[in-house]
């Protein structure tokens, strides 16, 4: 994820064209700001104009001619405050809006890459740049856009009128354009390359965040908030070290360039000068002449400061378009097979070979062959390691496995569209996911379309009723940040109620039991089995409870399968199984 230190300049400026295609779908308004911005770029031009008539006019004249001096000034600055409002309101809406609009195509984008890419990217670098770049370049494509557009147009007619009031000292003036040049190509580069790591910088610090306070529990149960706040007061020293040396390089641009270009406004003041005294020029013509040229200093120091801003934006812009560009390994093909209907729930591992992308020289399955039924209840039983998650990861295709492939009702997961096959599975993790929001809404996550009676009833089925009408508000009770408000038994059941809802062909247990009390286990157990009847059941079991109710139990070790058959008879000729039955499955036993 980490951009090349030095990429060329043409390679940056062909990955942030692409952000400017949001721009399209509101072209009336952009003309709309254009127009004020053309507008009252004219009617500040136009106060020097007014400027030069008042002192070679009104002030000589006096009288009647001072009044529609006045009132032609008056008149200016009214048109100029109402475009400026227009062009205000138009480019903020407008920056706005396209900032929401790259949030949600990166959002979009990052919401369909596999699993595999969260491994090797923090989430909490995620996070930064969908919130910390795209506020950066809300600020570009926004106001300071505007701005750069107005300085622009201010800056050339500054110019234009400066040589049409004097051609000799717009020449003068004319020297200093170099002066500038040169510390805007100089600091330049490094400004970006500095923004660019201020930015890495700030995602290391919200990943740390992230992952802290996600682990608060944990910290404080070990008595680690010290260390924490050790490592984290690391990232944010490197963070702000970056930033330095962002903003000395800024501080340096700025100071060169304001320093040549005022320095050429004394000078012009000065030769001005002599010319009044001689008689060569007028004082309107003079007065004017200044305003003209500081308005044109001004609008250079107003563009260097937004050239420096659009460095920090290309850096931005670059870490956007990586995710945005960031394409999914695994993807529908272009002709998906269509999977027949009705479903009927057959899941089969013919000869796979998978190591994970992050431990690619240790494989998690072996030569791994598996046929489970239509209806048929498969509990795969091993110790730690042994795969019997992997084997869960690669049904759902959050991976493809190196060699062989994973089927479902006969067709390979790799000719069918993920979503079509996806949708005849339910899953209920040992670690249940909950969602900040209402029950309802948790447990309608696995069938957004259901009434509240149907999720009443999953609810039921999971034996979690009882508890969710206790709760203030019951089914609309809110659950807070990852369920907080719940018990890890009451998280199960929602996690179960979840799963029934769906009303999978195939339905994958990660030992949906393990959080619960004996009692609740009980409970839940009994509505396991009205859940598991007439469909696929693939279990990783833990609790002897749940292997004795298999159709068939598959011994896993070091991603193979070594063995398979009825708790009795592999008890009597396995001898890892009798183990695993001695550690784990006697202690349940003991428990219930």
């Amino acid at each position: 994820m980490n951009a090349p230190k030095t990429p060329p300049k043409r390679a940056e400026i062909a990955r942030i064209r692409p952000l400017l295609g949001f721009l399209r779908p509101y072209k009336g308004k952009i003309a709309g700001a254009v127009a004020a911005l053309v507008l009252s770029s004219a009617a500040m031009l136009a106060f020097g104009i007014g400027l030069r008539w008042l002192v070679d006019n009104g002030l000589k004249n006096g009288g009647g001619a001072l009044d529609w001096a006045l009132l032609g000034l008056l008149g200016i600055v009214t048109v100029l405050a109402t475009a400026t409002y227009f062009r205000a309101y138009l480019v903020n809406w407008i920056g706005e809006r396209v900032a929401a609009d790259i949030q949600r195509a990166v959002f979009a984008n990052v919401l369909r890459l596999e699993p595999a890419f969260f491994e090797t990217t923090p989430t909490g670098e995620v996070v930064s740049r969908l919130t910390n770049d795209t506020t950066l370049l809300q600020t570009i494509l926004g106001s300071s856009a505007s701005m750069a557009a107005r300085n622009v147009l201010m800056f050339a007619g500054a110019v234009l009128l400066m040589a049409v009031t004097s051609p000799k000292l717009t020449g003068l003036a004319a020297l200093v354009v170099p002066l500038v040049v040169l510390p805007a190509i100089v600091f330049g580069r490094r400004v970006r390359r500095l923004s660019r790591a201020t930015q890495d910088r700030i995602g290391d610090v919200g990943a740390k965040i992230e992952e802290t306070l996600s682990g608060i529990r944990i910290v404080q149960a070990f008595t680690q908030e010290a260390a924490e706040r050790t490592r984290f007061e690391g990232r944010v020293g490197d963070a702000f070290a970056a930033a330095m040396h962002r903003i000395r390089a800024r501080a340096l641009f700025f100071a060169c360039v304001f320093f040549a270009v005022f320095a050429a406004v004394g000078l012009v003041l000065w030769v001005g000068g002599k010319d009044l005294l001689a008689g060569s020029i007028t004082a309107g013509q003079l007065t004017a002449f200044l305003f003209y040229a500081i308005l044109a200093a001004s609008s250079i120091g107003a563009l260097a400061e937004f050239h420096s801003d659009l460095q920090r934006a290309a850096g931005a812009a670059e870490r956007l378009l990586e995710l945005m560009k960031t394409e999914p390994r695994i993807q529908a093909p272009a002709a998906p097979t269509t999977l027949p209907e009705p479903a009927q729930g057959s899941l089969t591992f013919e000869r796979v070979r998978f190591a994970y992308p992050a431990r690619p020289d240790r494989s998690a399955l072996h030569d791994f062959s598996l046929s489970v039924r239509p209806g048929e209840t498969v509990a795969l039983v091993g110790p730690s390691g042994a795969g019997k998650t992997t084997a869960f990861q690669l049904i759902y295709r959050f991976y493809d496995p190196q060699q062989g492939r994973v089927l479902i009702d006969g067709v390979p997961l790799t000719d069918a569209a993920p979503d079509d096959f996806r949708k005849r599975l339910a899953l209920v993790p040992q670690e249940p996911v909950i969602f900040s929001g209402s029950v309802a809404e948790n447990i309608r996550f696995g069938r957004p379309e259901a009434s509240l009676d149907d999720v009443r009833r999953a609810a039921e089925t999971a034996a979690a009723r009882e508890f969710i009408e206790a709760l203030p508000g019951g089914f609309d009770a809110q659950l807070g940040e990852k369920g907080v408000r719940l018990s890890g038994g009451q998280r199960q059941r929602i996690a179960i109620a979840r799963a029934i809802l769906r009303n999978p062909a195939i339905l994958l247990l990660d030992e949906a039991t393990s959080a619960l009390d004996a009692e609740s286990e009980r409970a839940v157990q009994t509505a396991l089995d009205r859940a598991m009847s007439g469909r696929t059941t693939l279990i990783i079991a833990h609790r002897l409870a749940t292997v004795l109710k298999a159709d068939r139990i598959v011994v896993m070790d070091e991603g193979r399968i070594v063995d398979e058959g009825r708790h009795a008879e592999l008890v009597q000729r396995n001898a890892l199984y009798a183990r695993l039955a001695r550690l784990q499955f006697d202690v349940a036993r003991a428990a219930v």
